[in-house]
């Protein structure tokens, strides 16, 4: 057999770093969420960052199950964006923020949500957003870099979390080249694996010692 085929090797790996990168995601923002519960505080955190890379999120998702791509190409995206939805929760109430507004808005995602898996907002709509998905998620990520640099304190922040979202990100390089080819997704990912690589080192830099 021609290990190159569409049936060789390379899908192989490729199926096998999908259900590595799943599997990396059942517990990825699982370590920053405890880490902020356990000092109670979300310092070093920016909550426009990850409102903007919950959104980032959201929109791929919903894009790859629109277009009824493989499965498991995007399977992580429900897993993860249940932890963001957690974590947001706690930068919430960590930094008192929780409000009836915050709820309200909350039920205005999930109605758009629902609007665009069910197609009830037209497929043109979210393919107007799925541009932004790169540009916002890098944002997010440089908002959340520039969070620990100007603060100098990564306490709160994850190493764990960030490692395994660089090396997640890295994965669908190769899964997506193979799978669909798609340069707005090869795009998104490599532009966030530089920049959850950089959040990685930056963090690890201001890391107070003796401190997760």
């Amino acid at each position: 057999m021609d290990i190159f085929d569409d049936r060789g090797i390379l899908y192989i790996i490729a199926d096998l770093l999908s259900l590595i990168t799943i599997a990396s995601c059942l517990f990825c923002k699982v370590p920053q969420i405890q880490t902020v519960q356990k000092l109670r505080s979300a310092t070093g955190l920016s909550l426009n960052g990850l409102l903007m890379e919950l959104c980032s999120y959201t929109v791929t998702m919903l894009y790859n199950f629109t277009n009824r791509y493989a499965f498991l190409s995007y399977m992580e995206y429900p897993i993860l964006l249940i932890q963001e939805y957690v974590l947001v929760y706690v930068v919430l109430k960590y930094k008192n923020m929780l409000s009836q507004t915050s709820f309200m808005l909350s039920a205005v995602y999930l109605a758009v949500f629902v609007g665009f898996a069910t197609e009830v907002i037209p497929g043109s709509v979210l393919m107007m957003l799925v541009p932004f998905t790169t540009p916002v998620g890098a944002t997010s990520k440089v908002m959340q870099l520039v969070a620990i640099l100007r603060s100098k304190d990564s306490q709160s922040i994850s190493l764990l979390t960030w490692g395994i979202s660089a090396f997640t990100n890295s994965t669908r390089i190769y899964t997506i080249l193979l799978d669909s080819g798609d340069k707005m997704l090869l795009t998104n990912f490599g532009i966030s694996t530089f920049l959850s690589s950089s959040v990685l080192l930056a963090a690890w830099y201001y890391k107070k010692p003796k401190q997760e």
